[in-house]
């Protein structure tokens, strides 16, 4: 998970992303919940909204008009539902091969808020809960480069931001159906240039890499419509399990695990005595107080318990009630990334010492999965990055040099220049 709720990481990296001399800035008004309908991508509201794109070393701001969708997606269980996105087209023109490209783009982690949607931010960039919750929009730096080479794009904000019911964080079908119906649904929109056939390419880091992973497996039954042309998958979280558990005792880190439970919760009711019975008072105020926080809440993720041993009833850490439910056993593998193929050329992207939520291991599993159903897959094993711990972990630094090569290979596979492979000889 790329956590983005510091203020002083963005001073240590240097890429502190800007809106201007304001201090205070009001966010830009939700279109209010439609009722989903038709078939995913289906346009149920579309206004024009405001985005806000500056960063330290990029020249200017990039010109953008923006467009707040309600679309109609699919849940977990395959029923309709509604889901919220942007839609960026840049002024500046498309000057490579063909047509413009769309980018459907999914957002990193921010927490279970409206207030603290994806793509909500870009009309803030820096959002604050007092008395010490503060996210800042990382995913503007990627966005920004795309817009610049001219590239469109849409952001997801996944499901239940914008919309009621309760952020589902790390569900694998809804992530990924949430990004392929923003595609959809951005090429359905009138004034766009886009047809049935136009270019769309995958792009995502940490829960957002997780998405983008999600909706290249799921893409050859769920939406064989697009001209999906690629997938850049960077530092994906592989499973909302595997977090927990390498994640268990770390400061700072019981908010993300409660938004895990209440996403479980909220879309798998046969769970929730299960995790009744399971959680203690400390597990249930832990669950509680983690709705409504972006990027973690500071104020309260280091008075709480860090291990999770210490919110259940048996002693037992999480990992360990989860192995000894059937009912939670089978949902959080429901979850993982790796049991099915992609039909397009992937970039994987791992930071080999990655020691936190997405250790290089991990990733280099779905990798060799994809490529043993026959995708052409690329792992890029990055040693650049330092083993890092604390607030700022290698996996946060990775994102910056994952951009480095990344939107290249975007260019590349709208040119239908063959994309690499490196599975017979994975790092």
């Amino acid at each position: 998970m790329k956590r983005k709720r510091r203020s002083w990481v963005a001073v240590l990296t240097g890429t502190l992303v800007i809106i201007g001399a304001g201090a205070t800035v009001a966010p830009t008004a939700w279109p209010q919940p439609a009722q989903a309908r038709g078939t995913g991508g289906d346009i149920l509201r579309a206004e024009a909204s405001r985005v806000a794109l500056s960063a330290p070393g990029l020249p200017g701001t990039v010109s953008a008009r923006s467009t707040r969708l309600t679309y109609a997606s699919s849940d977990t269980h395959d029923a309709p539902t509604t889901v919220v996105g942007t839609y960026l087209e840049p002024t500046l023109p498309w000057t490579g091969p063909g047509e413009r490209p769309l980018v459907a783009y999914a957002g990193g982690t921010q927490g279970q808020s409206a207030e603290c949607a994806p793509s909500a931010l870009l009309s803030q960039v820096v959002r604050y809960q007092p008395p010490a919750d503060m996210v800042f929009e990382y995913d503007a730096i990627a966005i920004y480069q795309l817009l610049a080479r001219g590239m469109a794009v849409v952001m997801t904000d996944y499901h239940d931001f914008g919309t009621p019911g309760i952020h589902n964080f790390l569900n694998r079908k809804t992530q990924g159906y949430a990004v392929l119906d923003s595609a959809r649904a951005a090429l359905r929109l009138p004034g766009s240039g886009f047809g049935p056939a136009s270019p769309v390419v995958l792009y995502g880091y940490s829960q957002g890499g997780m998405a983008a992973a999600a909706a290249a497996e799921l893409q050859p039954q769920y939406a064989p419509d697009l001209n999906l042309r690629g997938a850049y998958v960077g530092g994906p979280l592989v499973g909302p399990q595997d977090y927990i558990a390498r994640s268990d005792g770390r400061p700072g880190i019981a908010p993300a695990i409660g938004w895990i439970l209440n996403g479980i919760a909220a879309d798998y009711p046969d769970t929730r005595p299960v995790l009744d019975a399971a959680l203690n008072d400390t597990g249930k105020s832990i669950m509680r107080d983690s709705i409504g926080k972006c990027g973690g809440g500071l104020s309260g993720a280091f008075v709480q318990p860090q291990d999770t041993a210490r919110w259940t009833t048996s002693g037992q850490p999480l990992t360990a009630v989860i192995d000894s439910s059937p009912e939670l056993k089978k949902v959080f593998d429901e979850q993982r990334l790796g049991g099915l193929t992609p039909a397009v050329p992937v970039r994987l992207y791992s930071a080999r010492n990655d020691n936190g939520v997405a250790p290089f291991p991990a990733v280099r599993g779905v990798a060799a999965n994809w490529c043993g159903g026959g995708a052409p897959v690329q792992l890029e094993a990055d040693a650049s990055v330092p083993p890092m711990s604390g607030f700022v972990g290698t996996h946060d630094v990775a994102f910056f040099p994952s951009l480095t090569t990344s939107q290249q290979w975007v260019i590349d596979r709208v040119a239908d220049v063959p994309a690499p492979v490196n599975c017979a000889a994975l790092p």
